[in-house]
């Protein structure tokens, strides 16, 4: 400051301003630091901030994570339980198919029927019901006349909802056409619509899915019934049934999976036609085969006993 004539400096310098110009640069310094203070205490602010919402964030995606991984883990259970109930269903039906008794299918039919009545739209009910009604017309017969063809009829109808749902489903179309083939060996009139429709309804599966072993079999089958001996046409039809084994012998007897059945009768019938061609020991392979997959299957027993006649 100014006193009279004689400078004096606050800073105790020789009074040509440059003690003013420290104390500006002084000021500076302090002011840069206490904005760094300022801005470095926001970004850390910021950066908690930000922190905290990514942990939210974090914890947010782990618990949908973990809720999807649990509704997935839930709705493979329950696959896995109705594909095991449908296992256990066909196992049922096919058990008392091969020990022939009616009363146990009659029994599982109820059921069935019961079911749907309050699950009308599951579709694997109605084809276990639909084959649960086959066999029941199979083991009919000629005998019970009326019941075969009742159940027979009744299969074809429980698979219209299945077709009219997806008309690609090849396990109906074949299932579909065994039923309109046995009851054309019922309904003697009506045989020649009857067997055109089954055989409609298998060339249509055929033509899905060629090597589908219930799809080979039922065309072995129906090829065999209609061709005579040593024919052309009756070869081929052998030829597809030993196609139909083979399958039968790659895919699973015993799987959960639904449907599956067709082994023991494939197995049987390869039996049947290879007594007629004389090949016994052959016959006697694939018979005992049959009843390797099914121990308790009557009309394999009695075929082996009739083969064991000399």
């Amino acid at each position: 400051m100014i006193i009279g004539e004689n400078v004096i400096s606050t800073t105790g310098g020789d009074g040509d301003g440059c003690g003013n110009g420290r104390v500006m640069a002084a000021l500076d310094t302090v002011m840069t630091a206490v904005k760094a203070k300022v801005m470095t205490t926001a970004v850390a602010v910021a950066f908690a901030r930000a922190t905290v919402m990514a942990i939210v964030m974090a914890l947010a995606a782990a618990s949908a994570i973990a809720l999807a991984l649990a509704f997935t883990a839930a709705a493979t259970a329950q696959a896995q339980a109705e594909a095991e109930l449908g296992g256990d269903l066909q196992a049922q039906i096919l058990y008392a198919y091969q020990t022939e008794d009616t009363n146990s299918l009659a029994s599982l039919i109820q059921n069935l029927t019961a079911q749907l009545k309050d699950d009308s739209s599951n579709a694997s009910l109605h084809y276990h019901l639909a084959h649960a009604q086959y066999r029941m017309g199979l083991i009919a017969g000629g005998s019970r006349e009326r019941v075969a063809e009742a159940a027979l009829a009744d299969c074809i109808d429980e698979l219209k909802p299945l077709l009219q749902q997806d008309v690609k489903s090849v396990e109906a179309l074949v299932l579909q056409s065994a039923c309109y083939s046995a009851l054309a060996d019922h309904k003697k009139i009506e045989s020649l619509v009857l067997r055109s429709r089954a055989s409609d309804r298998l060339k249509e599966a055929s033509d899905l899915a060629p090597r589908n072993p219930r799809v080979v079999f039922e065309s072995a089958v129906s090829g065999l019934a209609r061709s005579k001996p040593n024919s052309a046409d009756h070869q081929l039809a052998f030829a597809q049934l030993q196609l139909a084994a083979q399958l039968f012998d790659a895919s699973s007897a015993t799987s959960i999976d639904s449907p599956g059945w067709g082994h023991a009768e494939a197995y049987l019938a390869l039996g049947r036609e290879l007594v007629l061609r004389g090949d016994r020991l052959g016959a006697r392979n694939w018979i005992e085969k049959s009843l390797i997959v099914a121990p308790e299957y009557k009309a394999a027993q009695r075929q082996l006993a009739l083969l064991a006649k000399p």
